[in-house]
């Protein structure tokens, strides 16, 4: 059964047993207090903002059969696979310590999902080490498996890992939908225009779709379908 979005920049029309919801980077290093940015003094009250309606939202999407899919943003201990010396990737991430105590670290309280948002029996989990989920990880094997054509994201930060895992996805033929508060920035928060309105603008334009949590939670409760029936 098909369900239609109010979205821009028009209706969107998807299956909840084609959708996924992909929650990117919602772990403690990102929205927790202790974690990276709270360390490095950057705001984190935007990205906390954003953790009860995405509540509501996985809630609702596993009710209606849609696979659940976490990001995690992590690093080998070693940093083995943050990039050689030198490298823009590396560099960059060295800026804000990743490495320094267990920031970023894989299997550490840092990189764990958020407590509020803990994954459930049945969510997939995908461990990425660049900005996009799709590089060099099976995120499109396993949303081709379950046979998924349609992307609902939610997830911090908008202008960076969001936007780089969604156009990622919009080459690969998918379906993209954002949720406008269930999604946050950290970058230029406290400009008159911020990246977050910048990335969804661009988004709704020529990427995919940009709408909030009501619009689809309004939809979705019309859908039963149990995730063993998928």
């Amino acid at each position: 059964m098909r369900v239609t979005i109010n979205a821009k920049p028009q209706p969107l029309s998807i299956d909840p047993r084609e959708t996924a919801v992909i929650a990117v980077d919602m772990q403690n290093d990102f929205g927790g207090e202790g974690g990276m940015f709270a360390s490095n003094g950057l705001p984190i009250e935007a990205a906390r903002a954003t953790i009860a309606p995405t509540s509501r939202v996985l809630d609702t999407a596993r009710a209606a059969g849609m696979t659940i899919v976490y990001l995690k943003m992590e690093f080998a201990r070693d940093l083995s696979n943050l990039g050689g010396p030198g490298t823009p990737n590396r560099e960059r991430h060295l800026r804000f310590g990743v490495g320094v105590g267990n920031f970023l670290i894989e299997g550490t309280w840092n990189t764990e999902i958020i407590p509020e948002l803990a994954p459930r029996p049945g969510d997939v989990v995908i461990s990425k080490h660049r900005y996009s989920g799709f590089f060099q990880t099976e995120l499109d094997r396993v949303l081709r498996e379950r046979e998924i054509r349609s992307l609902v994201f939610v997830g911090w930060t908008t202008s960076v890992c969001v936007e780089s895992t969604l156009r990622d996805a919009f080459f690969r033929d998918y379906r993209c939908l954002v949720l406008s508060d269930c999604t946050a920035e950290v970058v230029g928060s406290d400009l008159a225009r911020t990246n977050h309105e910048a990335s969804l603008l661009v988004i709704e334009a020529l990427f995919g779709w940009v709408t909030q949590s009501e619009s689809l939670l309004r939809a979705l409760p019309q859908v039963s379908v149990p995730p063993a029936a998928r």
